[in-house]
Parts: structure tokens; sequence; C-alpha cells
């Protein structure tokens, strides 16, 4: 079947990818040396302040995540019925979470580590994603940035449906009001909204469609030094500081750069390495919270955190990644994978056709007639 221009849109894109992988290993070192610095050596001034840049520098990878979701999003919102968008983002990212807090929640419960999210209340709000409107945490660590991920995509399916396929200025008036209550509240969205125009931009015009290596380098040079600079909760006090709305501007500017095709970010990340770690980043962005604590807590009690702070890390990073990994991997391939597939007999990361959604198991011949015509579209993308 000859691909459509929507099918064109939502091909792969390697950088995008791969920037995937780097933004979830960036968090995952992060939590690594920044908890230590927080938990173990708070009391080395020389280990704390070393550390800093390269603390701040890893929990920026959330929002490049943000930048990257707003990219990859829009497509979808404009290829499928709003139901269907709906259902394959629940089956895509609501199966890891809804185990991994349940783990949280029987944890907490037994050590009382977060006794306000013990309240069910405050566990249904989770759950359900409107904990950033009751003001109560996220349980699995991680998570509070999923709940954002979550109402970027609503937001944006019916910036869709009442922009695009069935206008109406009562409901945009509307939608805009609500994005502008968002925005006022949490400016972090801004990193969203910079991937969207990306993502408008490479499609409607021709702009993005050359690499400019030289700006591109530019961009990322000024990235790095404008991310390593602090740790900020995205406050709108805090965007007082000029640091955070030029990082905001840079970031938008360098994933632009980065997505044309032959730039120097696609051409790093053209590997198989990355395409693996672009794979698995959700699955490794959610489950390393929780190996990183068990080894972290292995080490303290086993008095592996010496003086030799090199020696010690070196050790500890090592351990934590050989824990992380084959949990990530299980993770991925039960809870990512798996109950995607099973619905949409896809895979994650596909740009073959849409495929009706399957709710139910189909009788056999109708199976084996899906699966010869899949066998000439599945091919490797986004799905």
């Amino acid at each position: 079947m000859p691909r459509s221009a929507t099918d064109k849109q939502v091909s792969f894109n390697r950088a995008t990818h791969g920037l995937r992988g780097i933004a979830s290993v960036m968090v995952f070192l992060a939590h690594l040396i920044g908890g230590t610095a927080e938990h173990i050596y708070a009391g080395r001034a020389d280990y704390v302040d070393g550390v800093a840049p390269f603390w701040n520098f890893g929990t920026y990878g959330v929002f490049l995540f943000f930048v990257i979701s707003g990219f990859v999003i829009l497509p979808s919102a404009l290829r499928y019925s709003a139901s269907e968008f709906a259902a394959r983002r629940f089956m895509r990212i609501y199966p890891l979470f809804f185990v991994l807090s349940l783990v949280y929640v029987a944890l907490n419960a037994l050590t009382h580590v977060e006794p306000k999210t013990n309240d069910p209340g405050a566990i249904l709000a989770a759950l359900t994603f409107v904990n950033i409107f009751t003001r109560t945490l996220q349980l699995t660590p991680n998570a509070w940035s999923l709940t954002f991920e979550v109402w970027f995509y609503v937001m944006t399916v019916i910036g869709v449906i009442v922009f695009v396929k069935t206008p109406s200025r009562t409901a945009q008036i509307l939608l805009l009001v609500f994005v502008g209550y968002f925005l006022s509240r949490f400016p972090s969205a801004f990193y969203f909204i910079g991937g969207l125009l990306v993502r408008v931009i490479a499609d409607g015009t021709k702009l993005l469609q050359r690499p400019r290596p030289v700006l591109e380098a530019i961009a990322f040079a000024a990235l790095v030094a404008l991310a390593s600079r602090g740790h900020w909760g995205y406050r709108w006090s805090d965007m007082h500081n000029p640091v955070l709305p030029a990082l905001i501007v840079v970031t938008t500017a360098y994933f632009a750069l980065a997505i044309a095709p032959g730039s120097l970010t696609a051409r790093l990340l053209d590997n198989r390495a990355a395409a693996w770690l672009g794979t698995i980043s959700y699955s490794l962005y959610l489950v390393h919270p929780y190996t990183y604590l068990a080894t972290r807590m292995s080490f303290a009690h086993l008095g592996w955190f010496g003086d030799t702070i090199t020696l010690s890390m070196t050790a500890f990073i090592a351990v934590t990644t050989l824990v992380t990994l084959p949990a990530t991997i299980l993770a991925h391939r039960l809870l990512e994978r798996a109950p995607y597939e099973w619905v949409f007999k896809q895979r994650v990361f596909a740009t073959g056709s849409a495929r009706p959604l399957r709710l139910w198991p189909r009788p056999r011949a109708a199976r084996a007639a899906r699966a010869e015509s899949a066998e000439s579209a599945e091919s490797v993308g986004r799905g």
C-alpha cells in the first residue's frame, strides 16, 4: 500500500529517537551523581561543587523530553481519531506506569517515606494524572513529568479537533484560556510548545530540510552552558532569571537544527547503541530510580562509599548500570512493548500504516490474514 502524506510526516527521525535515549541517560546519571552528592557525600564540598554542573545538566534531560514530545505527538493527533489517539497513548505509557506505581504504593505503605502519598485521595489523583491540580505528589519517582506529558497530549488532541478537524470558535477560545492558565501555572510547558513549533515548521516549510552544522554546534554549546548553571523548579518566580527563557529558546533552536537530515546530531546518533537507548528510554526513565535506590542503600550498608570518591563512584555507577539494564529490558518487553503490540499488532516504534484497534482476540482466519498483510508493511519508526 502506498504511503500517504500523513504517513510520511510521521516517518522515523533518527536524531529525535536518539535524543530520547540521551535524555533518559542524562536523568539516570543525574540521579547517580546528584543522589550521592545529596545523601552520601553531602559533607564533601569538593565533590558536591564539582558535580553540580553535571547534576544540573542531567536533570535538564526531563525538559529535553518535553521538546521531543511536542515534536512527535502532533502527527499522531492529526493521524488518528481522538478515541484511537487516547487508546494508543494509554497503552503506550500506562501499563508500565501503573505497575511501578503499585510497587511504590506497596513500598511506601511499609516504610512511610512519603506519608502524604499513603492517602487514598493522593493515590487516586496520581493514577489519574490530576495531581498537579490537587497539589499532591506523583507516586513512582520521575512520574511527575508523566503527568505533564498526559496534559500535553490532552491539549494537543483537543487543539487538533477544534482548530483542524471540526473548527469551533467557542471551543478554540476555551482551549486557549486553559492553555494560558496551564502556562501561568507551569512555565516548563513552553518546552513542549517549542517542540510543537518545530514540528509545524518542519512539516510546513523547507527551512529545516538541510543541515547547518555551525549553527547547530553553537546552539548545542549554548544549551550545555545554560543548562549546567542551575536546577530550577520552573515557577514564574524562576523565570525572572534570564537563563531560563534563554534556555527554552536555545533548546528549541538546537532541536530544530538537530532534526534536519544530515545534521551533526543525526550523524552522531545514527548507530545501533543510540537507537537501542531511544527504544528503551521510557522504561529506563521509570525503572532506574528503584534500581538506583536499592544499589545506593546496599553500598551504604556495606560501607562501600569510601573516602576515595572516584573509586567508590566508579564502582557504584558500574554496579547500578549492571543492575538497571536487565530490569529495564524486562520492563520494556513485558510492560511497555507487549501490551501495546497485543492491542494494535504494531511495534511501539513503527511507520506501518495505522491498524484497527484490537480489544479482543480475532478469529484465527482474520489473524492470519492480518499477519500476512502486515509482513510487508512493518518497518521501524514512530507508532
